[in-house]
């Protein structure tokens, strides 16, 4: 069987059988889960087991398990803190600061990896402006070289554990109040001052090696007509070319809000494969991935195979036993705890989950 440029979720916490012929479908390279599709580890690990085994090369298996409330797996996984607070020590105690995100990059992809998962869509490189409600504290600071600092040491962190990182959302979603879930977000800001500010994070991570990228469903109409993930302008002139970046890119859920400017869900899917998306994300609608397997016609470049092949984790990753023997992974544990995250803003409901219905 081969792999597609399309990531699917799944509905429950065990595949049926609508699932697996779904799954196996030439256009489907991966699967994103979610907090539904999640019991325990044990039940987790037995999931992406048989989701691997589906395919050979296996699909792709990614979640958002950024920390504080965007965190899907929680019980039996160490409490992952939000971003700010990581920003708000390095303020007071820098080293401190980077230290604790290397080790929170590690423990964050270590777990995933032990129960089968190859990817988590983080860090977020967004900056706090203090106006979005849906970054939020996800963003790690408000200063641009801070970020660049933290999300580097989680990104390494995360490289230690046998993760590859996915920056987003390109090239800058935390300016505007408006949630892309649910709305159409616009930045009316000039390119330059863009530039100047949100994109360096990304720029920075792209030359320290940053493996893939998820563009966001927000229109900056000084710079192009088009959300950035449907922008051949953002993907391909600034992202590929200026910035030189030649690593996944996935576009944002295509069933948001903010991707429905470009029609129905073919119409959306096709458009960010053509402006330059690798892989295109379709979540919590399976009658319209259904849609999509029927009716999309595309050439999936080598490229894109490639840069797919490039980001399944380690091989051989170790299991939670290993892990617990492992003093590097106790000790980073011990200091996340230590942070006292009881009092931190984890409450929350996740803005991300904010369209999906309970199942």
């Amino acid at each position: 069987m081969t792999l597609g440029p399309l990531m699917l979720d799944v509905p429950g916490k065990e595949l049926t059988d609508d699932d697996r012929q779904r799954l196996s479908h030439p256009l489907v390279g991966g699967v994103i889960l979610f907090t539904r599709n999640y019991e325990s580890p044990a039940q987790l690990k037995k999931l992406t087991t048989e989701i691997h085994a589906l395919k050979s090369p296996p699909l792709l298996i990614a979640v958002d398990q950024e920390g504080g409330r965007v965190q899907r797996f929680r019980e039996g996984f160490t409490r992952l803190p939000p971003m700010a607070v990581l920003g708000k020590i390095y303020d007071e105690h820098p080293h401190q600061a980077k230290t604790l995100a290397r080790e929170t990059g590690y423990v964050l992809a270590a777990e995933l990896r032990a129960h089968g998962v190859d990817l988590s869509f983080a860090p977020v490189l967004d900056l706090d402006y203090g106006v979005s409600s849906v970054i939020g504290n996800r963003a790690f600071h408000h200063d641009p070289q801070v970020v660049i600092q933290l999300s580097h040491a989680l990104m390494l962190g995360m490289k230690d554990a046998g993760m590859a990182a996915c920056g987003k959302h390109f090239p800058g979603h935390g300016h505007i109040a408006a949630d892309s879930h649910v709305a159409i977000p616009v930045d009316e800001r000039d390119y330059a001052d863009i530039a100047l500010t949100d994109m360096l994070p990304f720029k920075a991570l792209i030359d320290m090696g940053l493996p893939a990228i998820m563009p966001a469903h927000v229109i900056y109409p000084k710079a192009d007509a088009a959300p950035a993930g449907f922008s051949r302008f953002w993907l391909q002139s600034v992202l590929r070319g200026e910035l030189g970046f030649n690593g996944m890119i996935f576009s944002d859920d295509l069933t948001m809000e903010g991707a429905s400017v470009a029609g129905d869900i073919t119409a959306r899917t096709r458009a960010a494969l053509v402006a330059g998306c690798d892989m295109a994300l379709i979540c919590n609608r399976c009658d319209l991935a259904d849609e999509v397997l029927a009716r999309l016609d595309f050439d999936w470049p080598a490229a894109s195979r490639a840069r797919l092949a490039r980001l399944h984790g380690e091989p051989h990753p170790l299991t939670m036993t290993a892990l617990l023997e492992q003093t590097a992974y106790t000790r980073a544990r011990h200091a996340i705890s230590s942070l006292g995250l009881e009092n931190a803003d984890l409450a929350l409901a996740d803005p991300t989950q904010a369209h999906v219905k309970p199942s």
